[in-house]
């Protein structure tokens, strides 16, 4: 399929992004493998979005920038970007079921979990860790659960457990978070959570299920065994960049360099939102970078000649 814009990736950038392109008459494409939402929709509540005083539900929210998008003539389909090649002005991409060609391309496809690295942990993805407490929480009523991370994402997820949990164990490898101080606050108040600072997890331990866990005190250098019946992940991200590896310009955390004006080293490719090199990763910056990006894709379009067809 041909496309004036396609859209790589549908969390709030993209969709943003998507929204932008379609009103101004471009045909448009977003790819997303679950059909839009990205991180954004795993999230119970965003309480810094601005235009919602009480919060506003994650997948509300995206939900919403999605059929706005589709208002405006965007297309969403559920796959898979896995290359992105460049042949003269127009652009090959490659999916895990489909193929397209466009004339510019908005790199949107934002991270994925990163794993602690211990033994025990890749057997008990699923039977007992989640990187999501918005999807597991709920299976864990009444039961004691451990969240290792110490930024926003870990102590918002630590504060939706405690409806779930009878006690949120949170674990940070630093002696104070990394978090905005509203968050922690409610989860320095809330007496569910018990915080273990200075310490890591050395191992998951279970039978079948997640039992317990090992955690080293990094101040007296010692490894407790701690009872738990889940663990939820927030030690940070990596970048989806793989896809278009040769186009870009990439930071050693392979995080994608681009301008202001969200533009990388490949003239047509734009990439916008938790992919590119950036200090706050957050809805608010990511739709800011989907505005953007979209903008200068039409810039790009209209000075090698192109019109919106729609």
């Amino acid at each position: 399929m041909d496309w004036d814009v396609l859209i790589a990736g549908g969390g709030p950038a993209g969709m943003t992004a998507a929204i932008y392109a379609g009103r101004a008459g471009w045909k448009t494409v977003v790819l997303d493998p679950l059909g839009g939402g990205g991180q954004a929709s795993a999230t119970d509540v965003i309480h810094n979005y601005p235009g919602f005083p009480s919060g506003v539900q994650g997948i509300e929210l995206m939900d919403l920038m999605a059929e706005q998008a589709k208002t405006f003539g965007a297309v969403i389909e559920y796959d898979q970007v896995t290359s992105v090649e460049k042949s003269e002005a127009t652009f090959a991409v490659t999916c895990e079921s489909s193929s397209h060609t466009a004339k510019a391309v908005i790199y949107a496809a934002g991270t994925s979990p990163r794993k602690l690295g211990v033994p025990g942990e890749d057997e008990y993805i699923g039977r007992g860790i989640s990187f999501c407490a918005t999807c597991d929480g709920a299976l864990f009523r009444d039961k004691v659960v451990a969240v290792v991370g110490g930024g926003d994402s870990a102590l918002t997820e630590a504060e939706f457990l405690t409806r779930f949990a009878k006690e949120v164990i949170l674990i940070h490898r630093r002696e104070e978070f990394r978090a905005g101080l509203a968050t922690i606050r409610r989860v320095v108040d809330n007496p569910k959570v018990k915080r273990l600072m200075s310490s890591t997890v050395e191992e998951v331990r279970g039978d079948g299920h997640v039992r317990a866990i090992m955690v080293r005190d990094l101040k007296e250098n010692k490894v407790s065994e701690v009872p738990v019946d889940g663990v939820f992940l927030y030690v940070g991200s990596d970048p989806n960049s793989t896809p278009v590896k040769g186009l870009v310009e990439t930071n050693a955390g392979g995080f994608v360099k681009t301008g202001e004006d969200m533009s990388t080293k490949t003239p047509g490719l734009f990439a916008a939102g938790d992919i590119r090199v950036k200090s706050l990763r957050q809805v608010a910056t990511a739709v800011g970078d989907g505005a953007m990006a979209a903008w200068s894709t039409e810039r790009y379009l209209l000075e090698n000649g192109l019109e919106a067809k729609n």
